[in-house]
């Protein structure tokens, strides 16, 4: 794999220009898994931010970019067939500016969003329902054609976090361009290089000025202006429930929309019916990226009567799992982002002994990595349900197992959590898995391992988990205003 160079004039796209901070104001970007600088990147602010809200309200009121659909659909088959050239970089950089495991970015890293998340509203473009014809209604005043009119939102202000750079930004800025809105992005400021790359990408197509914007900053308080801008019409915010709350919050100031994809605790059930080496081996998924990711499963019921022999397969495949040098194709799990969030899975793994719990695997950090910011597999058995680690997010890669009596127990348990993004079934009884599937609080639910990344199908959460849909015709309805056109018919 080719070594990692940054271009260190590349500049964040504002009004289309690419620009340094007013400043002069840069910011280091750590490679998580050896400590050494990755990149660095031009430290926006409070200026650049209202440049590129300025330039997004301009673009969206005084063009035709809205309603110019073949233009769009011009825009978007360029962006797509210009990310597909820079892959190859563009994975090299996100290994060394994430930690995200090589593997990965053949897939839900970068390939598939590329492929997916940009093809997907490309394909609905010419499927999608604009227009809804509502017929003619007969008054004695005379008779009414009635037609429902979906229009863009207007400027969309995006706030994005580090985890899955590539895969948040495209996923957004997808149907953002299929559906006519304009957008300004904020960011995680541990994944600035992504932004960096994807700013010259869009710079590069016949994307207007002002359409995509990107602000890249290391204070916090940029997003929330951002949120709090009269200027905006809609926020979607992808990150922690805690920071979606204050998003809400503050966006509520101008009752402007918000699109929220926040966290996750995402249950596992394993039937008693069900083939446990089969069944168990895929565990594993809590590892990937470190298990960095909302839906990730973090919550694994096996039933009672079969808990001591699902333990002992448990310890033998999680003591198998790959992990390390982020740029060996072979590891699964790399490193935390950073040194805060290390600690922070560790203070949980902790709170687990604290509480009760007990480490199978793993439980601290590795001796043979002493750089970057690892942690080991971890897994916790003899958990319940109401402890800290069954209950609240980690964001790394620890697995907490839970045994449960029947069907009902297992629901219930799986049910009891503020979340509800993400769950799954595994049984022997496709149709009693299924059964047991639809009775789940979730906004997806896998039925025996079946993929669930298919961006059209709407990917989102019931209660702490989130508002609203992305991905499908459903993401593109979150983006839209709706009008009510009637006229004599």
């Amino acid at each position: 794999m080719a070594e990692h160079k940054q271009d260190e004039h590349a500049g964040m796209l504002i009004d289309g220009r690419l620009i340094q901070a007013a400043s002069g104001r840069r910011f280091e970007r750590i490679n998580p898994a050896t400590d050494e600088i990755a990149g660095t990147a031009p430290d926006g602010g409070a200026v650049e931010m209202a440049q590129a809200i300025a330039a997004a309200r301009r673009a969206f009121d005084t063009t035709d970019w809205s309603r110019d659909h073949a233009f769009r659909k011009h825009c978007l088959q360029q962006l797509q067939e210009s990310c597909r050239k820079d892959a190859d970089e563009w994975r090299t950089e996100m290994v060394a500016e994430v930690g995200t495991p090589l593997m990965w970015t053949y897939a839900f890293q970068l390939d598939w969003p590329i492929e997916w998340s940009l093809g997907t509203p490309l394909a609905l473009m010419d499927t999608y329902e604009w227009e809804i014809d509502r017929g003619v209604l007969e008054l004695p005043t005379g008779n009414v054609r009635r037609s429902i009119v979906k229009n863009p939102s207007g400027v969309v202000g995006c706030i994005v976090p580090w985890n899955f750079p590539a895969e948040i930004m495209l996923s957004k800025l997808g149907p953002i361009i299929a559906s006519g809105n304009t957008v300004v992005f904020k960011p995680a400021v541990e994944t600035p290089l992504s932004a960096l790359r994807l700013s010259r990408i869009v710079s590069e197509t016949d994307i207007p000025p002002g359409v995509v914007n990107f602000v890249i900053s290391s204070d916090h308080a940029v997003g929330e202006q951002l949120a709090s801008s009269p200027l905006v019409d809609l926020v979607a915010f992808t990150g922690s429930t805690t920071t979606g709350k204050r998003v809400m919050e503050v966006a509520s100031r101008n009752v402007t929309k918000v699109f929220l994809e926040l966290g996750g605790k995402s249950p596992t059930i394993v039937l008693d019916d069900a083939d446990l080496p089969s069944a168990l081996s895929g565990s594993v998924q809590t590892c990937i990226h470190a298990g960095q990711g909302c839906a990730l499963p973090t919550r694994l019921l096996v039933p009672r009567s079969r808990y001591d022999e699902a333990v002992a397969i448990l310890e033998a495949v999680w003591s198998q799992i790959p992990y390390g040098d982020p740029t060996d194709p072979t590891v699964m799990a790399g490193p935390l982002v950073s040194p805060r969030q290390r600690d922070r899975v560790l203070n949980y793994i902790a709170s687990g002994r604290e509480q009760g719990a007990r480490v199978l695997v793993g439980g601290g950090r590795p001796a043979h990595l002493p750089r970057g910011n690892f942690v080991e597999p971890t897994l916790f058995v003899d958990v319940d349900n109401s402890m800290r680690i069954a209950q609240e997010e980690i964001f790394g890669p620890v697995l907490v197992t839970i045994p449960y009596d029947d069907d009902d127990h297992a629901v219930a348990i799986a049910n009891d959590s503020i979340y509800g993004l993400a769950a799954g079934v595994i049984g022997g009884d496709a149709e009693r898995a299924e059964r047991v599937a639809r009775r789940l609080r979730a906004g997806s639910v896998s039925v025996n391992g079946a993929g669930a990344y298919q961006c059209d199908l709407p990917f989102g959460g019931y209660k702490h988990s989130g508002i609203g849909r992305q991905w499908g015709a459903e993401g593109l309805d979150e983006l839209m205003e709706l009008t009510s056109l009637t006229r004599p018919a």
